[in-house]
């Protein structure tokens, strides 16, 4: 009799090991090998979409991310122009960014890294032609779905005069200075964004928190994202206040480059 109650005690304590361990393993964060084989495979299944269905989710994410431009306008005309105002205003810069992520919608900036993962895992020019030809379709696509959001903006009075007026100042306060400026201000932001794409795969329920504090950083230290910034800066086109050699020259080559450079440095 005693010996059966110490064999079930054995095999209890036994099973309360078993729980233990499988609770660690569940609460350990996943080492770096996990996350980066996880993105190669999300790189393997972008590469492996047709280029009409990357070319549709491309064009809503260009839609989408008007909603950043729209959602920072709204916030911004609804308060009093004080210091700390930009510090709220910017949490709508995320509103864009959460749709096309959560929403699984092709955004360029995040291609930069995505299927660059699975080219740099098995090198072929069979996949590097694929990568080229991914970046090309969803990029076109973004610009198309921007420029769309932009013109609609722009001509019909969706919304009232204040916040017409204030999304032109916001597309004003794109920051336009000196190239090299432009540039490094895009890489930091292509920087963030690529960093998001690490940490996504495993934040579980904190992947809206982790979307909205990097783009939100993105938004507050304005740093220039191509699609984001583009659907500011295609408003000023259709409202007469930017020129077309302005907008390619100033704003959307190093903004470009810069945004491609950050993501690889990450």
């Amino acid at each position: 009799m005693a010996g059966t109650q110490t064999d079930q005690s054995s095999r209890a304590g036994r099973e309360q090991e078993k729980h233990e361990a499988a609770e660690i393993e569940e609460r350990i964060a996943p080492n770096a090998g996990v996350v980066y084989a996880t993105i190669v495979r999300q790189g393997e299944e972008e590469l492996a979409r047709p280029y009409s269905a990357l070319a549709f989710s491309g064009l809503a994410a260009g839609l989408s991310m008007g909603f950043s431009f729209i959602a920072e306008a709204l916030l911004t005309s609804a308060l009093p122009d004080t210091p700390w105002r930009n510090l709220i205003t910017k949490f709508g810069y995320s509103f864009g960014f959460l749709i096309v992520i959560l929403g699984r919608q092709q955004l360029f900036t995040e291609n930069t890294l995505t299927p660059v993962l699975p080219l740099l895992d098995e090198f072929t020019w069979k996949r590097l032609l694929q990568v080229c030809k991914l970046w090309v379709v969803v990029l076109i696509a973004n610009m198309v779905g921007v420029c769309l959001l932009a013109w609609v903006l722009a001509t019909v009075p969706v919304f009232d005069e204040p916040v017409r007026q204030t999304l032109k100042v916001l597309g004003e306060h794109v920051f336009t200075g000196p190239l090299v400026i432009t540039f490094v201000r895009a890489a930091f932001a292509g920087w963030l964004i690529a960093l998001m794409v690490w940490l996504l795969p495993f934040a579980e329920t904190a992947r809206v928190l982790v979307i909205i504090l990097l783009t939100y950083l993105v938004g507050l230290g304005r740093f220039d994202h191509i699609i984001a910034g583009s659907t500011e800066k295609f408003y000023l086109l259709f409202t007469g206040a930017e020129d077309f050699g302005s907008f390619v020259c100033r704003f959307w080559l190093p903004t470009l480059l810069g945004n491609m450079c950050g993501a690889s440095y990450s």
